[in-house]
Order: structure tokens, then C-alpha cells, then sequence
């Protein structure tokens, strides 16, 4: 019996990619991705065509770009996990999922991972962006690093909490409204430049997951700061993709169902 649940769980793989052939051939992938590279298209012909532009503004550009980049692609993912179970149980698809012979873990994994995919293209589209905007100063390596070691922790830690919210609730519109509003309240913050001056200001900026990840890059772009001196401010998005993904895991095979019964 445990060996025929280690073999269940072990094909998350399995989902992984019938998500991913869903998601990249069914074309919801290429769209989003078009519509990102059009954004940042336009915000590098805006800062490369400045000529105004020198050595500290160039890295300004590149952290802005970078910041888009990591904010829009992060909002993507958050779309496509938010759908992905509430939508295939509104699209009546989700029972043929259910009834293949892998674990529910095995379902939440494939699934989350296949949304990650999303973020690992925006930051392959995003790298020539960075490189035109940051050759002049030698900031785009930097800034590569920092989107996949960065950009990836915040990506699959709010992954997993639209994938989170998306399994507690039987509407898609609900999910992704949800998911959007917990972003849009994450993201506020960060456009507020007081914020980091004040001590509860600074409170607010560590414990949020996406200003604390801005804030970091930001620290080590423009500031020139190392990489290990501010390394504080990326331990709420380590612990957010840790406890989310820990809870997807650990609650997996209550909450991955057909239907969620409101008391």
C-alpha cells in the first residue's frame, strides 16, 4: 500500500506536463507572454530613447524594468494558479483528473509547477530588455541573477496561494478576483516611497513578501549594496513559498476535490 502511494505521488511529473501542454499549447500561454514582452517593449523604448540618461539613471531604468518584470510576471502566474482548480471544476473537467491514478499532492505540484513555467518564460523574455538597458553599465548580469534567484521565490510563493485559494473556492470568479485583490493589496505599499523611512513603515516593507523583494533589488542595483548585506528582507518570501507550499502539500488531499462544502 505505501509503495503504491510513493508511486502515485511520485507522477506529479505526469501532471506537470499535461498542465503545461494545456497551458503553452491551448495558447493562454503565448497570449500572456505577448502582451508582457509588449509592456516591457515599450518601457525600454521609453528609458533607452531618453537623453538625459547617465550612469545612475541607467541603473535606475534596468531596477524599474526589472520591478515591472518581476510585479507583471508574478501577476501572471498568480492568474493562471488562481484558475486552476476552481476553473477546471467550473469547466467540468476537473473529475477526469481526479480519477487518474496519481495522489492529490502529486495534482497540486504538477499544477503549481506548470504555473511557474509562466514566470520562467516572462524572465527569459525580459533578459534582452535588461541586457540593451544595462550593457553600459555592467548591471544586467546582476539583474538577471536577481530575477531567477528573486523573482522565482515570489513567484512560486504567491503560485501557491492563488493554487491555495483557488482549491477553498467553487467559483473561478471568486478565486481570481480574490487573488487579485490579495495582490493588489501586496503590491500598494511598495508605491508608497515614505514607507521604508518610518519604523513601522520598514515593518510593513519586511513583511511583505513583494515589497520586501522589490525593495532588495532595489538595495543591490541602484544602492550597490552586496548581495549579502540586506538579505534579511528576502526571509518573508522564503517563508512565504515555504509555509504555502508546506500547506499545499499537508492539506492536499482534503482540499483538491470536486466540490468545497461552505458551512
Amino acid at each position: 500500500m505505501k509503495e503504491n502511494k510513493s508511486r502515485t505521488a511520485a507522477r506529479w511529473p505526469v501532471v506537470a506536463e499535461q498542465e503545461c501542454r494545456d497551458l503553452w499549447l491551448g495558447g493562454r500561454g503565448p497570449l500572456l507572454v505577448f502582451a508582457f514582452s509588449v509592456l516591457l517593449s515599450a518601457m525600454t523604448y521609453l528609458a533607452a530613447t531618453n537623453q538625459a540618461m547617465n550612469f545612475l539613471e541607467q541603473r535606475e531604468a534596468v531596477n524599474l524594468t526589472l520591478q515591472v518584470a518581476l510585479t507583471v510576471g508574478v501577476l501572471l502566474t498568480l492568474l493562471v494558479s488562481a484558475d486552476a482548480i476552481s476553473g477546471e471544476r467550473e469547466r467540468s473537467t476537473f473529475e477526469a483528473l481526479l480519477l487518474t491514478p496519481v495522489s492529490r499532492r502529486a495534482i497540486v505540484a504538477g499544477k503549481l509547477f506548470a504555473a511557474t513555467t509562466l514566470w520562467l518564460a516572462c524572465l527569459l523574455v525580459a533578459l534582452p530588455y535588461l541586457w540593451v538597458l544595462g550593457r553600459g553599465v555592467a548591471v544586467a548580469g546582476q539583474a538577471a541573477l536577481l530575477a531567477l534567484s528573486v523573482g522565482s521565490l515570489v513567484a512560486i510563493g504567491l503560485g501557491g496561494l492563488g493554487l491555495l485559494i483557488s482549491a477553498l473556492t467553487n467559483s473561478n470568479k471568486t478565486s481570481l478576483a480574490f487573488s487579485l485583490l490579495m495582490l493588489l493589496v501586496l503590491f500598494a505599499p511598495t508605491q508608497l516611497p515614505a514607507l521604508p523611512k518610518t519604523g513601522f513603515g520598514e515593518l510593513l516593507v519586511r513583511i511583505n513578501p513583494i515589497g520586501s523583494a522589490l525593495h532588495y533589488i532595489s538595495q543591490v542595483l541602484v544602492s550597490r549594496r552586496s548581495w549579502s548585506h540586506d538579505l534579511a528582507y528576502l526571509i518573508s518570501p522564503a517563508l512565504v513559498a515555504l509555509v504555502v507550499c508546506g500547506l499545499l502539500i499537508a492539506a492536499a488531499p482534503r482540499i483538491v476535490k470536486l466540490e468545497v462544502h461552505s458551512e
